[in-house]
């Protein structure tokens, strides 16, 4: 096991150099973080994960085992890969045919949730505290605190920051909901979708 002062990394693990990995980040056993790759601070990159030359990584992302973070894809702070989750950067490969100067960006905002065995096809982007369901085929955007599973994805409901489920429909068009546990209230539109208004209840 190594470290170098700034994170640390497992005996078994490759981090190539110029990649930029941030302080208090951990990176476990047969993973690899190729040249020209960025990984923000306190992040977690369970064993065999792989992120490809050009991948962002944000701060306080946990990535689990089997994922690959291919060129093309960012994901913010906060965000968490559940294992085997699967990235994609071209819409129609082709063995015999490069198609690099056709990669599409996947951007996966701060604090979503994508569940084990969760397909994102590429060009796309989950909002912000998002939820993905184990195994689900996601080919469309994912609304901020959306929650979203199938095959394809389809939007189930709405959840908190904090992961739980909030009272409000799909099917309603607006109206306000507050977290039954951490307190925190939000309002649904249909010009924004759901927006944050209070992260907790005030108690004074």
């Amino acid at each position: 096991m190594t470290m170098n002062g700034v994170f640390w990394a497992h005996e078994t693990a490759c981090v190539e150099d110029p990649a930029a990995v941030g302080a208090d980040t951990r990176i476990w056993h047969f993973s690899h973080v190729a040249k020209g790759a960025r990984v923000g601070a306190n992040c977690s990159l369970g064993q065999n994960v792989y992120v490809a030359p050009g991948a962002v990584v944000g701060a306080g992302v946990k990535i689990q085992n089997n994922v690959s973070v291919y060129d093309g894809v960012t994901l913010e702070d906060g965000v968490f890969c559940g294992p085997s989750v699967v990235f994609t950067n071209v819409i129609n490969p082709r063995s015999h045919i490069s198609r690099k100067h056709e990669y599409r960006p996947t951007l996966v905002r701060q604090g979503a949730t994508l569940g084990a065995n969760a397909t994102i096809l590429c060009g796309l982007t989950i909002g912000r505290f998002a939820f993905v369901g184990a195994g689900a085929v996601v080919t469309r955007d994912v609304p901020d605190f959306a929650l979203v599973h199938g095959n394809p994805a389809r939007h189930r409901g709405w959840i908190c920051a904090c992961g739980v489920t909030l009272a409000l429909t799909v099917s309603q068009r607006k109206g306000q909901a507050q977290c039954k546990v951490c307190g925190a209230e939000y309002r649904l539109s249909p010009q924004r979708g759901l927006s944050l208004l209070r992260e907790q209840k005030d108690t004074a």
